[in-house]
């Protein structure tokens, strides 16, 4: 019987953590009251109105979640040029021809082994992998989207400098309606890369039993599977 000698390599620092679970929590959040403010329930709970304020709630909690998410990204904006090399930019967007050729044969690499399962051997990768990679910075690009155009709606009726940054959002994009259209369409981007990413996360763990899962907790990956 062969046994396998496993390397501890701290690959998640706190920051990328603390990122991580913040957004897991005001995502959780934002979309169970997204959805709510979408389509209002019609609940009577009291003959005065100051006794039905559920909705009153749902939105504050909408709100209160977007600030712990925009807080968490403006975290994540800067550990990409303050964290190691897992974390950073250059992980995200090669800006080379031959970082760029490597990252599309990765690519290739974890579609044949995820997707279409026609590769047995995994794709040993510390990190992210390149697919992961391009779909963080797809997932960058929704999550500043959904901040300017929430806090865009939140700023007709907010006294936050924050949400006044995005004012400017509404009128560009011709009203409030357009905007809340926009920003709720937008939402089903999360969801879906949320049921993927857990699926991923989870046949990663398997399938390479590298500590995919309580790396996020931990921050420690095992690599170099060797002979002993």
């Amino acid at each position: 019987m062969t046994t396998m000698a496993f390397r501890r390599v701290y690959v998640w620092e706190a920051p990328v953590r603390i990122y991580h679970w913040a957004t897991v929590a005001s995502l959780g959040v934002l979309i169970a009251t997204g959805l709510l403010i979408g389509r209002p329930l019609a609940i009577v709970t009291a003959p005065e109105a100051s006794g039905s304020y559920w909705f009153g709630t749902v939105r504050f909690l909408h709100f209160a979640a977007g600030f712990v998410f925009f807080y968490a990204f403006l975290l994540r904006m800067y550990w990409m040029f303050a964290g190691n090399q897992y974390a950073r930019w250059s992980r995200f967007l090669p800006l080379t021809p031959t970082l760029m050729k490597r990252q599309v044969r990765e690519a290739a690499d974890v579609v044949r082994v995820d997707l279409l399962q026609l590769q047995v051997q995994p794709v040993e990768i510390l990190g992210h992998n390149a697919l992961a990679a391009w779909s963080y910075v797809g997932v960058f690009l929704a999550s500043l989207f959904q901040i300017a155009t929430g806090f865009a709606l939140y700023a007709a009726m907010s006294g936050s400098w924050v949400a006044h940054l995005f004012a400017w959002v509404v009128p560009l994009m011709g009203g409030d309606a357009e905007v809340r259209f926009w920003h709720h369409t937008a939402m089903w981007v999360f969801i879906v890369f949320a049921v993927i990413h857990v699926y991923l996360s989870i046949f990663h763990d398997v399938v390479e039993g590298r500590g995919e899962i309580s790396s996020m907790v931990s921050g420690v990956k095992f690599a170099d599977r060797e002979p002993k």
